[in-house]
């Protein structure tokens, strides 16, 4: 016996590092230090008076199973990517590298490529350098051709540049930006209604205008790194951040505020996309249970005093993130308020 006749190629491990070396050496920034395949990754900090890191690191949650249905893999890496580094961004940080942790059953090189392409895609959307990653060959973990996947981002920002809440005040508007569809969350109760209804991943309701279901619920995450951080090099005034991720604006919203404040959003401040109305009606959803579950069409949110909301709303526009006012912030403890009870 050897370690390949129990499952492990390791001759294909080397080769797929070979096959994955251009998509990574396209997100290279001038920090990055020595090349792919040490034991880790170097990146040089830039200029900064008192620089603070800020880390984060998330999944794609079962979209990947949809993924795995369809044998499609060339999206969910932008996902991965989009997860990590919007959260980072929250803090008014730049993502300034990322690394990767695949697991499979199985190495299958081409599968495996389209996932890294996929981030190296979603790097170069953030600006920032995939670093590194690893590989895991795990037989008898992971069904046949499945495979799970994890990030890590670090960002940077001046200690005096922190965005955390605290310069919130009541009467503050809060802007959204809209996300791309569901993104990737609330993707176990999407793939129960399609199942539950006897829908194909190829049917194409009216509701999604001409889309297949496979193609609108694989579309990528928003990356909002290069709009965000261009408003504030501009100077606009960004007062708290909110990535609508896992939760809705219900619990996402309020981890921007500070104490004694609350946001009363405006429900009829946008037009929620037909697709969430679709899942809500033929999965019989109820409101609510909509809005903690999925983003609704607010994918990012930005607090900003009132003097600057029409700056704010005609460059995140310019920037193509169809931004609209979507609520202020009140006086409370913590709540969002003006959402289906």
């Amino acid at each position: 016996m050897d370690y390949k006749t129990s499952g492990v190629d390791v001759e294909a491990g080397r080769s797929f590092v070979q096959r994955i070396k251009g998509a990574v050496g396209t997100t290279r920034r001038p920090e990055v230090l020595g090349d792919l395949g040490s034991f880790g990754g170097f990146f040089r900090l830039g200029n900064y008076q008192e620089p603070v890191l800020v880390a984060g690191t998330d999944g794609v949650g079962t979209k990947l199973k949809l993924a795995h249905l369809l044998d499609r893999h060339d999206t969910v890496g932008i996902d991965l990517v989009a997860m990590c580094v919007n959260d980072v961004l929250t803090s008014g940080a730049e993502p300034l590298f990322f690394l990767d942790y695949l697991a499979t059953g199985h190495l299958e090189p081409t599968q495996l490529a389209a996932v890294v392409e996929g981030i190296a895609a979603g790097c170069r959307l953030a600006n920032c350098a995939l670093l590194g990653g690893e590989t895991a060959e795990m037989p008898g973990f992971y069904g046949g051709g499945e495979y799970d996947v994890a990030g890590f981002c670090v960002g940077v920002v001046e200690r005096s540049q922190i965005i955390d809440g605290s310069r919130i005040e009541v009467g503050d508007q809060v802007i959204a930006l809209a996300s791309s569809g569901v993104h990737s969350n609330g993707y176990s109760l999407v793939r129960k209604v399609i199942e539950v209804g006897g829908w194909s991943w190829s049917d194409r309701p009216e509701a999604f205008q001409g889309q297949s279901l496979g193609d609108y619920f694989l579309t990528p995450t928003e990356i909002y790194v290069q709009p965000v951080l261009s408003a504030l090099e501009v100077g606009i005034d960004l007062r708290g951040m909110a990535h609508i991720t896992g939760g809705g604006l219900p619990e996402n919203l309020p981890r921007c505020l500070g104490q004694g404040q609350s946001i009363r959003v405006n429900c009829q401040s946008w037009n929620i996309p037909p697709a969430f109305r679709w899942l809500a009606t033929v999965g019989d959803i109820s409101d609510r249970d909509c809005f903690h579950t999925f983003n609704m069409g607010v994918g990012f949110a930005a607090i900003v005093p009132p003097a600057q909301v029409d700056t704010a709303l005609q460059f995140f526009d310019q920037a193509g993130c169809c931004p609209w006012v979507l609520g202020e912030v009140v006086p409370g403890s913590g709540e969002v308020l003006g959402l289906p009870e």
